[in-house]
C-alpha cells in the first residue's frame, strides 16, 4: 500500500517560487537539485517542463501561523503576492488568509486552534461557547482560561 509522503507542486519559474516559498512562506530549502527543490515544511516544487504543461492541475498548501494578524500585516509587504480571501474567520472559529503562489497555486494559512481558542476567549465568549464553536471538548479548551 502506498503512504502518502508530501505534495510536489509543479512550476514555471523555479527561482521565483523559491523566494515566494522562503520570504513569504517562511520555509527554507532542504534538498536542491537541477530541477526539484524540497522544502522542510514537507513539500517540494517541481520544474514544470513545456510538454506536459496540460498535465498539471493546480495544488492548495496549507500553512499554519501562531499570529495570522501579524501575517496579513507582513504580506502587504509584497505588491506582487495576489490575496485571494482577505482574512476570514471559518464556523469553527479559526481564521484564514488565501493568497496565490506565482504560479497561481491557492496557498492557505490558517491560525492555529491554540491561538484560536485563546483569541475567542479573550473577545469575551465563555468556556462552553468556545467549546461548542470550535468543537474542542470543555476540559481542553479550560487549559487556556
Amino acid at each position: 500500500m502506498l503512504k502518502y509522503k508530501f505534495p510536489v507542486i509543479a512550476v514555471y519559474d523555479m527561482d521565483e517560487s523559491i523566494r515566494f516559498y522562503e520570504e513569504v512562506i517562511g520555509d527554507r530549502v532542504v534538498e536542491s537539485y537541477d530541477d526539484y527543490v524540497h522544502f522542510s515544511g514537507g513539500y517540494a516544487l517541481r520544474k514544470l517542463e513545456e510538454k506536459y504543461t496540460n498535465e498539471f492541475s493546480d495544488i492548495t498548501l496549507c500553512f499554519e501561523e501562531n499570529d495570522l494578524d501579524d501575517y496579513a500585516k507582513y504580506l502587504k509587504e509584497f505588491d506582487e503576492i495576489c490575496v485571494i480571501d482577505g482574512l476570514q474567520e471559518m464556523p469553527n472559529g479559526q481564521r484564514v488568509i488565501r493568497l496565490m503562489d506565482p504560479n497561481d497555486h491557492t496557498i492557505e494559512v490558517t491560525e492555529n486552534m491554540e491561538s484560536a481558542i485563546k483569541r475567542m476567549l479573550k473577545s469575551g465568549m465563555t468556556v462552553e461557547q468556545v467549546s461548542e464553536k470550535s468543537q474542542y471538548p470543555i476540559e481542553y479548551v479550560k487549559r487556556f482560561v
